[in-house]
């Protein structure tokens, strides 16, 4: 006997209709489709194409709305939502809705994705046949990626991430299916299982893969750091007891910054005439 399992897609004839269903049959065992997920103008004898799965009374059933995961491909699942013990639950691509269970995602729950985030992962079946979603290995991963060439060094590429570790993040960028790691030290903040992270491409390894930074660029930074310290200034009462003079202790503690890029942000804004420094303090201009 021909065995048909849920999570496969396969080809089966349309045998007969009864009431709002058609039988399908691929010879020796039957399945149902509802009207609703069938073919429009399907008739008796044809042919169609089929997504098996167990509908809410544990009956195979059959759709043909194709996923673009099945338990023999991999690809992203975007989260419908994240329950608080069980895992999350994901569309395959075809409005069906499987479940990442939690054994699958970060031990740290702020860090398991939220709706609208995207896990790359594969169908499985678990003993009582129903479908769950499981993440994709990093042998997988390996075996799959697309390499990148030196003219993405420096661009800004989205990645997603698929692979968390205290060490750093592993992501695959969209559309390109790029893998690329970003060190710890590269972070603004660790990402969300699944997030859509802005990252510049810093390192182009010479087996295609990629290390980035999810850090703004040195000229960016300068602008940020300068802007933060003219509003803390004028907050202030427009002065500050802090000038270049300043520990890199001190400095660190109120603005979090070392004392190179303190020293940056204090030019730019006296390169701009915004400040000046007298007696220990930095004030506002008063001409500004």
């Amino acid at each position: 006997m021909t065995e048909m399992a849920p999570g496969e897609i396969i080809e089966l004839q349309v045998k007969s209709q009864d009431s709002s269903k058609w039988i399908l049959s691929n010879g020796q065992i039957d399945v149902s489709i509802n009207e609703s997920e069938a073919p429009q103008e399907v008739q008796v004898g044809d042919t169609i194409k089929v997504f098996l799965f167990k509908d809410r009374r544990g009956n195979l059933s059959a759709t043909s709305s194709l996923p673009h995961v099945t338990k023999t491909t991999y690809g992203w699942a975007r989260v419908i939502k994240t329950g608080e013990r069980e895992g999350s639950y994901v569309d395959i691509g075809n409005g069906r809705e499987v479940i990442v269970k939690s054994f699958d995602l970060p031990v740290l729950k702020e860090l398991w994705p939220t709706t609208g985030d995207h896990l790359y992962m594969t169908l499985r079946t678990d003993h009582h046949g129903e479908l769950f979603g499981r993440l994709i290995t990093e042998e997988r991963v390996e075996e799959t990626f697309v390499e990148a060439t030196t003219t993405v060094f420096n661009k800004n590429l989205t990645g997603r991430a698929y692979r968390l570790l205290p060490v750093g993040s592993f992501f695959i960028t969209v559309p390109d299916g790029y893998r690329i790691f970003v060190h710890h030290t590269e972070q603004l903040a660790e990402p969300r299982l699944g997030e859509d992270v802005e990252i510049r491409v810093i390192d182009v390894k010479e087996d295609g893969t990629l290390n980035g930074s999810m850090l703004p660029r040195k000229e960016e930074r300068l602008l940020d750091d300068a802007e933060t310290l003219f509003k803390y200034i004028q907050d202030c009462g427009g002065k500050m007891p802090f000038t270049d003079k300043s520990s890199p202790d001190e400095i660190y503690e109120m603005f979090n910054l070392s004392k190179a890029s303190f020293k940056r942000a204090l030019g730019k804004l006296m390169k701009e005439r915004k400040i000046e420094q007298k007696d220990g303090w930095t004030l506002v201009k008063s001409d500004i």
